[in-house]
This record gives C-alpha cells, structure tokens and sequence, in this order.
C-alpha cells in the first residue's frame, strides 16, 4: 500500500469543510489536484470515502470510520515537527451551543488566549445536536454542549453545570405570586428553543416527570428572539439563567419557581484521538479549572 500524508491531508480537509473546493484551497493545491488525490487514496484503501449527492459530497460510513484514525496520523506527524516544550499555538477549531457560545465561551477564550497568544480561535455556534455533528464529522477539535447527550464513537464528558430559569413578563399575572404550578405548567403557552437543543431536551425531560406536555406558542432557535417574545406578552419561556440574567436584574423578567428539574450538566465532546493534542488538551484544563473555580465561588 502506498498512501501519502498529501492524500490523507486531503481526506481529513474534505470531512472536515464538507467541499472539495474548500479542501483544494485549504491544502493549497487545484481542485483536480486535490480531486486525484482522493481517488488515489480510495484505490488504495480498497473503498469509498465519499458519496457524491448532486454537488455534494457526503461522507460514507467506511470514510467516517477511517477519520479519526487519520486524525490519529496526522496529529503524530505533527507531534514529530513540535516538541513538547513548544509554545502552545495553532488553530483551536471549537463548536459550542448557544448558551455556551454566547455567555461563557467569549470570557473563556480570552483568558485562554491571554496565556497562549500563539492560539487562533476559529468558532461555530449551533445546536448541541449540530455541535455533536461538527466534532462527529472531524470539521472541530472539541464541542461543548449544554444538553444530555451519547455517542457511539465520541467521548462525552460532564465539564460544568447550568440552572435552566422559567419566566415571564413582569406583568404577567403569575410575576406577583412568583411560582407556577404542576397545573399551572400544562395550561400556560410556553416560548421554547427548538427540538436539538440542549435547552429544549432538558425542558422536556422535566415536563415529562411533572404533567406530560405543555402548549406550545412558539418555537425558536435564538435567546433573543424568546425573551423578545415573552416581553410580547406571547407566553413563558424557559432559557438558562446566564442567558437572563440582565432582563431579570433590570427588571424586565421575572423569573418562577416551579416544581420542574431544570438543573444541567455543560459536557466536552471530542473524539478519543484529540485527547492527544496537545493544544486541545490545554484549552479543556483550562476548561476545567474555571469550573473548579466556579465551584468554589458558589
């Protein structure tokens, strides 16, 4: 077998940008250059590591099997060009969902950056069901979630937790009595994140455990646009408590007390290979000492 490190560089760039286009210009080369060098490595490989969709190409099970054991390769030619005593630097590929990416990730980065100037953040901010596609799909290093979550082939590993807060407008007529029953849950129309997020599946979780279902009003994909719609008057809304917490202390929110278990688990996700990278493997310490140290202020 002869495979070269251009090839698999290539393999790992297209998983990872999802065009061959991107990979091309990634790597440096010409899209037919790059183009050759896949059809090479499938020879090689004795099977198809893509599947072509209309212009698409998606990965095949095989190609999405092989991934991490050329990241594997990859990160060890790497680690024969770098000591260990190297600086900490490179591109930290991070995907976080929303709450995470909007209230703690800006503040985390910037330390981490404050003790390795050398690192290059590049950030993506979705879902946690599309944060756990990113890292699945090799186009991250690591993704931080905010809902529960298992995978076959990642590691999922609690990291910090989160207090969900249910709320409403301040003259909402609940707001005086400050709490809302198991009754009282069913029969308000309720703001939500949409089904993939971290937030709903917890949310969901607890009504199950309280009464069954709730009435939908909407169902939205931003924190902004809920608050702005239980402001409206449109219903009650459930976000986390980081994600309100200015709204509520200026007065504009109020939050409720209610017999639901809204308390999470923020978890890392990353394939088994990253655990040796050594930037990677910086930025999670550093991850896990600021939740050390939340811990000890609470």
């Amino acid at each position: 077998m002869s495979v070269s490190i251009r090839q698999l560089k290539i393999f790992e760039a297209t998983a990872r940008l999802g065009r061959l286009t991107a990979a091309a210009d990634d790597q440096a080369i010409s899209q037919s250059a790059a183009s050759q060098a896949l059809k090479e490595l499938e020879s090689e490989l004795g099977y198809p590591l893509f599947m072509r969709i209309g212009r698409e190409l998606v990965i095949t099970d095989a190609g999405r099997n092989a991934l991490p054991k050329v990241g594997q390769i990859l990160q060890a030619l790497d680690s024969l060009m770098h000591s260990e005593a190297d600086e900490i630097s490179g591109v930290l590929r991070v995907a976080a969902s929303v709450t995470i990416g909007s209230y703690l990730l800006p503040e985390l980065l910037s330390q981490f950056i404050h003790k390795h100037p050398q690192v290059d953040p590049d950030v993506r901010i979705s879902n946690t069901g599309e944060v756990i596609s990113a890292v699945e799909k090799g186009q991250v290093h690591i993704g931080l979630i905010e809902g529960p979550a298992t995978h076959n082939h990642l590691l999922i590993t609690p990291w910090s937790e989160d207090q969900l807060a249910v709320f409403c407008r301040p003259d909402h007529p609940l707001a005086a009595v400050g709490k809302l029953t198991a009754t009282q849950i069913a029969q308000q129309r309720w703001v939500l994140r949409e089904h993939g997020s971290g937030t709903r599946a917890v949310f969901d979780a607890a009504v199950q455990q309280v009464c069954g279902q709730v009435k939908l009003a909407l169902e939205l994909n931003r924190q902004e646009a809920i608050k702005q719609s239980v402001k409206a008057g449109l219903g009650i809304g459930c976000l986390s408590a980081l994600s309100i917490a200015e709204q509520v202390d200026a007065g504009e929110l109020v939050v409720l007390h209610t017999p639901l278990e809204l308390r999470r688990r923020f978890s890392l996700v990353s394939p088994p290979v990253e655990q040796s990278n050594a930037l990677v493997r910086a930025f999670v310490e550093h991850l896990q000492q600021h939740a050390k140290a939340e811990t000890v202020d609470k």
